[in-house]
C-alpha cells in the first residue's frame, strides 16, 4: 500500500504562489504515475495535472496551463505541484494521487485511475 502525505497549503492573496508536495511512503514511488486534482465546496473532484513515472508525459488541466507546474524527485520520494498567479477559483482541496498502471491509454484525468491518495491539503486564496 502506498501512502501518500500532502503538504504546503495555506491562505494566500489573489497573485501569490504556493508549493505543494506530496510525501510517498510504503511503495516503489518511482515506478507510480502521480496526479494531483482538487475539490471545491459543493463540487466533484477535478483534475489539475499529472506526471509520469520518470518526469515526463506531463499534462495540465486548461484551467491552470501557464499557472502550475507539476514536477517529481523520485530520490526523494516527492511529488509537487508549485502554484503560481493563484486565484479566488484555484480555493479547494488539493490532493495527489498515484497509480500503478500505464497512463497510456487510461483515462488520466478522472480520480478512478489513481488507486492511491493523500488525505488533501486546503488552499484558499482570497481576492
Amino acid at each position: 500500500q502506498v501512502q501518500l502525505r500532502e503538504s504546503g497549503g495555506g491562505l494566500v492573496q489573489a497573485g501569490d504562489s504556493l508549493r505543494l508536495s506530496c510525501a510517498a511512503s510504503g511503495g516503489a514511488f518511482s515506478a507510480a504515475a502521480m496526479g494531483w486534482f482538487r475539490q471545491a465546496p459543493g463540487k466533484g473532484r477535478e483534475f489539475v495535472g499529472r506526471i509520469a513515472r520518470h518526469g515526463g508525459n506531463i499534462e495540465y488541466a486548461e484551467s491552470v496551463k501557464g499557472r502550475f507546474t507539476v514536477s517529481r524527485d523520485n530520490d526523494k520520494n516527492e511529488a509537487y505541484l508549485e502554484m503560481d498567479n493563484l486565484k479566488p477559483e484555484d480555493t479547494a482541496v488539493y490532493y495527489c494521487a498515484a497509480t500503478m498502471k500505464s497512463l497510456i491509454g487510461t483515462r488520466w484525468e478522472l480520480p478512478r485511475t489513481y488507486e492511491y491518495w493523500g488525505q488533501g491539503t486546503q488552499v484558499t486564496v482570497s481576492s
